[in-house]
C-alpha cells in the first residue's frame, strides 16, 4: 500500500473554536490521520496579534500574521476569523491554489456564496461549512447529502443561542428582557454590542444558508425578512405560556405555493409563538434546534450546542476529516446543488397566523366594530379573550387578544393598519406570528 504524504493544514483564527481546533490537530492527530488515511500537518496559524491570550497553547512557530503567503502553502485551508473581509480574499486565494476550504463564517457564505461556490467547482475544489450554522448540531450534512433526494417541505430552526437563552428566561423565569440580555452577557453568550442576535442579523445569515441547501436554489441574504426579539414583552411571553404556547426566535424556510400554483421559496426571522407541545418548545437555554419537514422522511429533529468553542471545533473537525479524505482518495469536488431557481417570495405573499393583542373601550359595538375590520380584510378570527382591566367613571377599558386563522401575510399587515387607525381600539399592545401549528 502506498503511503500518502503529509496534508498540509492552514488555520486562519484562533479565536475560541480556532484554538480548539489547533489543540485538537496537534494532540489528536495521529487519531485523526489514522481516520483520514494519510497524516495531516499544521502549517500555520494566521492571527491578527501574536501576543493575544488564547485559550489554548499554540506552538510560537506556528504562529504568523501573512495570512496571504500561509494559505498559498497549504492542501487545506481552515477559515474560522469571521466577518467578510479579508476571509473572502484569503478563501479565493486558497482556492485558486488549489486549497480545499472549511469555514464557518456565516456572514461570508450568507453574502458571497454564489462566488465562492462558483470559484471552487472551477478548480474541482470543495466547500465544507458544517459549522456555520448551529455550531455542533450536524444540519448542512444531512440536507446537502441524505435529503438531497427527498423533497425537503419546510425549516423551523432555532439557530440563535443567545435570542433562546433571552426569551427562555423571560419564559421560565419572569425576567425582563433587559434582565435577560444583561445575564446572557455575564455568562459569555452575548456580546457587548449584541444586535446581531437580538436583531436577527445571525438567523437571517444562517436562514439564508439553509434555504439554500434545502430548496437547491440561491436564498440572497437581503431576500431573507428580519425581525429581530427587541420588541417582545414580558407580557406577551406570559400570554403565549397561559395559551399554550412559547416564545421563540424562528428562521423559518419552506416551499409556498402562490394562488396561482406557482411553486417559491420563502425564508424569514421572527419571534413566532410556537404550541408547547411542539419539539422546539422544550429547547432550553442557549440551545439551539433545527425541525426539518421533508415528504419521505417526514419530521426530523436536529438538536444540541449551537456554540462554544469546544462543541463548534467537532463540525470543524469533521468536515477537516472530509475534506482530507477526498484529497486521499482524489476526484474533483461536489458542486453545490443551487440549480432549481425557484422565485423567493416576500414576506407578503406568505400565509401565517397572528396573534394580536389590543386595549380597546370597552362599550356596546366594539367587538362588532373590529369583528368587520377582520371580515374587510378577508383574514377569519379563530380565538377572542376579553378582559375588563380598569374602570375609570363612566369608561371601561379592556384588553382584548384575537387569534386569527391562516391568511396572507399582507391581508394581516393590512388588519393591523386598520385597528391601529380604529377609534375604538386604543392601543395595539403586541403583534406576534404564530407557528409549528
Amino acid at each position: 500500500m502506498i503511503e500518502y504524504r503529509n496534508l498540509r493544514i492552514a488555520l486562519l483564527g484562533a479565536g475560541s473554536v480556532g484554538a480548539q481546533v489547533a489543540d485538537q490537530i496537534l494532540n489528536h492527530g495521529d487519531e485523526l490521520a489514522a481516520r483520514i488515511g494519510a497524516g495531516i500537518e499544521l502549517i500555520g496559524v494566521a492571527v491578527r496579534d501574536p501576543k493575544s491570550q488564547r485559550a489554548v497553547d499554540i506552538p510560537a512557530h506556528l504562529i504568523t500574521t501573512d495570512a496571504a503567503a500561509l494559505v498559498r502553502q497549504a492542501d487545506i485551508v481552515i477559515e474560522l476569523m469571521g466577518g467578510v473581509e479579508p476571509a473572502r480574499t484569503l478563501i479565493l486565494d486558497a482556492i485558486n491554489a488549489g486549497a480545499d476550504i472549511v469555514t464557518a463564517n456565516k456572514a461570508l457564505l450568507a453574502h458571497h456564496s454564489t462566488e465562492i461556490f462558483e470559484a471552487a467547482s472551477q478548480v474541482g475544489a470543495q466547500v465544507y461549512y458544517e459549522a456555520a450554522v448551529a455550531g455542533a448540531i450536524p444540519i448542512i450534512r444531512p440536507l446537502r447529502d441524505s435529503l438531497a433526494g427527498d423533497r425537503v417541505t419546510r425549516i423551523l430552526g432555532i439557530v440563535n443561542g443567545t435570542t433562546n437563552f433571552i426569551l427562555d428566561r423571560i419564559d421560565t423565569l419572569g425576567e425582563s428582557m433587559e434582565d435577560s440580555l444583561a445575564m446572557a452577557k455575564k455568562l459569555g453568550y452575548a456580546e457587548e454590542d449584541s444586535s446581531a442576535d437580538v436583531e436577527g442579523y445571525d438567523a437571517a445569515q444562517k436562514a439564508s444558508i439553509l434555504a439554500s441547501l434545502a430548496f437547491h436554489t440561491h436564498v440572497p441574504i437581503d431576500l431573507v425578512y428580519r425581525e429581530g426579539i427587541t420588541e417582545i414583552t414580558r407580557d406577551q411571553v406570559s400570554a403565549a405560556r397561559q395559551a399554550g404556547y412559547v416564545v421563540k426566535l424562528l428562521a423559518i424556510c419552506e416551499r409556498v405555493v402562490s394562488a396561482d400554483g406557482t411553486e417559491g421559496v420563502s425564508a424569514r426571522v421572527y419571534p413566532a409563538m410556537v404550541p408547547d407541545t411542539h419539539p422546539l418548545a422544550a429547547v432550553h437555554g442557549a440551545n439551539n434546534a433545527v425541525f426539518v419537514e421533508a415528504e419521505l422522511a417526514g419530521p426530523l429533529m436536529f438538536y444540541g450546542a449551537g456554540a462554544g468553542g469546544v462543541q463548534t471545533s467537532s463540525a470543524v473537525l469533521g468536515d477537516l476529516v472530509s475534506a482530507a479524505r477526498r484529497h486521499v482518495i482524489g476526484g474533483p469536488g461536489v458542486a453545490e446543488s443551487t440549480h432549481a431557481t425557484f422565485p423567493i417570495v416576500p414576506i407578503s405573499g406568505i400565509r401565517t397566523r397572528y396573534h394580536i393583542s389590543l386595549e380597546i373601550t370597552d362599550a356596546p359595538g366594539v367587538l362588532a366594530d373590529i369583528a368587520s375590520l377582520f371580515a374587510t380584510h378577508g383574514v377569519s378570527v379563530e380565538s377572542v379573550e376579553q378582559k375588563v382591566t380598569s374602570v375609570d367613571g363612566q369608561a371601561a377599558t379592556a384588553t382584548l387578544v384575537i387569534g386569527t386563522h391562516e391568511a396572507i401575510e399582507a391581508d394581516l399587515a393590512a388588519t393591523v393598519d386598520a385597528l391601529e387607525a380604529s377609534a375604538v381600539v386604543q392601543r395595539v399592545v403586541g403583534v406576534i406570528r404564530m407557528e409549528g401549528l
